[in-house]
């Protein structure tokens, strides 16, 4: 059987990242893809384990000679898939990536392979209310992040799946589900 890329995608505050931490915490046959990005870690968060921390020089020297499967710049960072790294770990395992929405369709462009599922809330409110709890930006970032959600959900028909996360076992099961469907293609 092979190895799939799940692309999971949604606005900021879906549980995207959660959703992907439980998705390895219970199937030893996934692998996190780790994303490479301009912005500045959060507080708790490593070099190699959440992102790889890159100079924006660094980026885009990256970008320049081929190295990522999508980049993209939005809230004035830039973020991108590695392809070395994704490439190495389908060798060895299905691989879940967490990203946004465009660049979700990017890596379906350049892999048409990859299994793209979008992630949608439960409702706006739901969303804002997690974005304030993570305590991590600005009510004027947030506000941003709120006005992207619009966007980013209109692209759900470009996606292969939609799952609604309003209770995240369900969802995490979900995704299994969907995953060992694809697989028994």
């Amino acid at each position: 059987m092979r190895n799939l890329l799940v692309v999971l995608s949604g606005p900021s505050g879906v549980g995207k990242g959660t959703i992907a931490k439980k998705l390895v915490e219970k199937e030893s046959d996934f692998a996190l893809s780790i994303s490479c990005t301009t912005r500045k870690a959060r507080r708790g968060e490593v070099d190699g384990r959440e992102y790889f921390f890159l100079s924006k020089e660094s980026f885009l020297e990256k970008k320049e000679n081929n190295g990522f499967l999508e980049y993209s710049e939005h809230f004035e960072n830039y973020y991108g898939t590695p392809k070395d790294f994704v490439m190495q770990k389908l060798g060895e395992k299905d691989v879940i990536l967490e990203i946004d929405v465009n660049g979700g369709l990017n890596v379906k462009k350049n892999f048409p392979e990859a299994v793209l599922i979008m992630i949608a809330p439960p409702s706006r409110e739901e969303v804002k209310r997690r974005l304030i709890k993570r305590n991590t930006e600005s009510l004027e970032k947030i506000e941003l992040r709120l006005k992207r959600m619009d966007f980013e959900l209109e692209k759900q028909s470009e996606y292969d799946y939609t799952v609604v996360n309003d209770d995240l076992n369900k969802t995490v099961d979900k995704i299994i589900e969907i995953i060992k469907k694809e697989k028994n293609r």
